[in-house]
């Protein structure tokens, strides 16, 4: 896959992905929520710290809540242009198509959540209690503080669990509860290509295409 190839699904995620979030803070108001299926539901949440809704601080007690977030988002900085690296370093290399498009999808994953935590707090207003304006006077906070839209939720199953199940029989149980956006797809998409087909996306592409002229002429 060519850096033009690759620089076109970037950009079209990043699309999908703002344009979902710009949609959910101007038309819903937090925590508001529409049933498009009885297992689909649009559900507005923000996400002020990591993955699952937990907090740096939640973890290091000497930090408050808002040097924890420019830390974070700080650091998600520094991983990106580090995935930007990687991503130039593979298609320099020629590395397998596979692996550029997994990266490719993670890059534009991360870059997603940092529009969201960079510059949301500042070209929106709140969204408590009231549809967020775009472009207010004064946003609900500044640069490195604001908030990451999520909206998809997949309430696929809830319930009792079964009561021969161990130490969990009989609790209360449900399928699944997070609520995330096209960015964090687009991540656990990366992420999930390169565990699943590890081999095929570490080996480079000159072995690929050898393994298929190989077949060919054995066929």
């Amino acid at each position: 896959m060519s850096l033009k190839t690759s620089t076109l699904l970037i950009i079209v995620i990043l699309l999908i992905d703002q344009i979902s979030k710009f949609y959910i803070k101007t038309h819903f108001a937090l925590n508001e929520k529409i049933e498009v299926l009885s297992w689909f539901q649009i559900a507005f949440v923000e996400n002020e710290g990591m993955a699952w809704g937990t907090k740096l601080s939640d973890f290091i007690a000497v930090i408050s809540d808002r040097t924890a977030k420019v830390s974070l988002t700080v650091f998600r900085i520094f991983a990106v242009t580090g995935i930007i690296y990687w991503l130039n370093k593979s298609i320099k290399t020629q590395g397998s198509k596979t692996l550029i498009f997994a990266i490719a999808l993670i890059l534009a994953g991360a870059i997603g959540n940092i529009i969201d935590s960079v510059f949301y707090g500042m070209i929106f207003d709140s969204s408590l209690g009231q549809v967020a304006t775009f472009l207010p006077e004064q946003g609900y906070d500044t640069i490195f503080h604001g908030k990451v839209v999520d909206m998809l939720h997949f309430p696929i199953w809830s319930g009792n669990l079964p009561n021969w199940i161990p130490f969990f029989g009989g609790d209360a149980f449900s399928f699944f509860d997070p609520v995330f956006n096209i960015a964090d797809m687009a991540i656990s998409t990366g992420i999930g290509i390169l565990i699943v087909f590890n081999k095929r996306a570490f080996g480079s592409s000159t072995s690929h295409q050898e393994t298929e002229n190989l077949d060919d002429q054995n066929s």
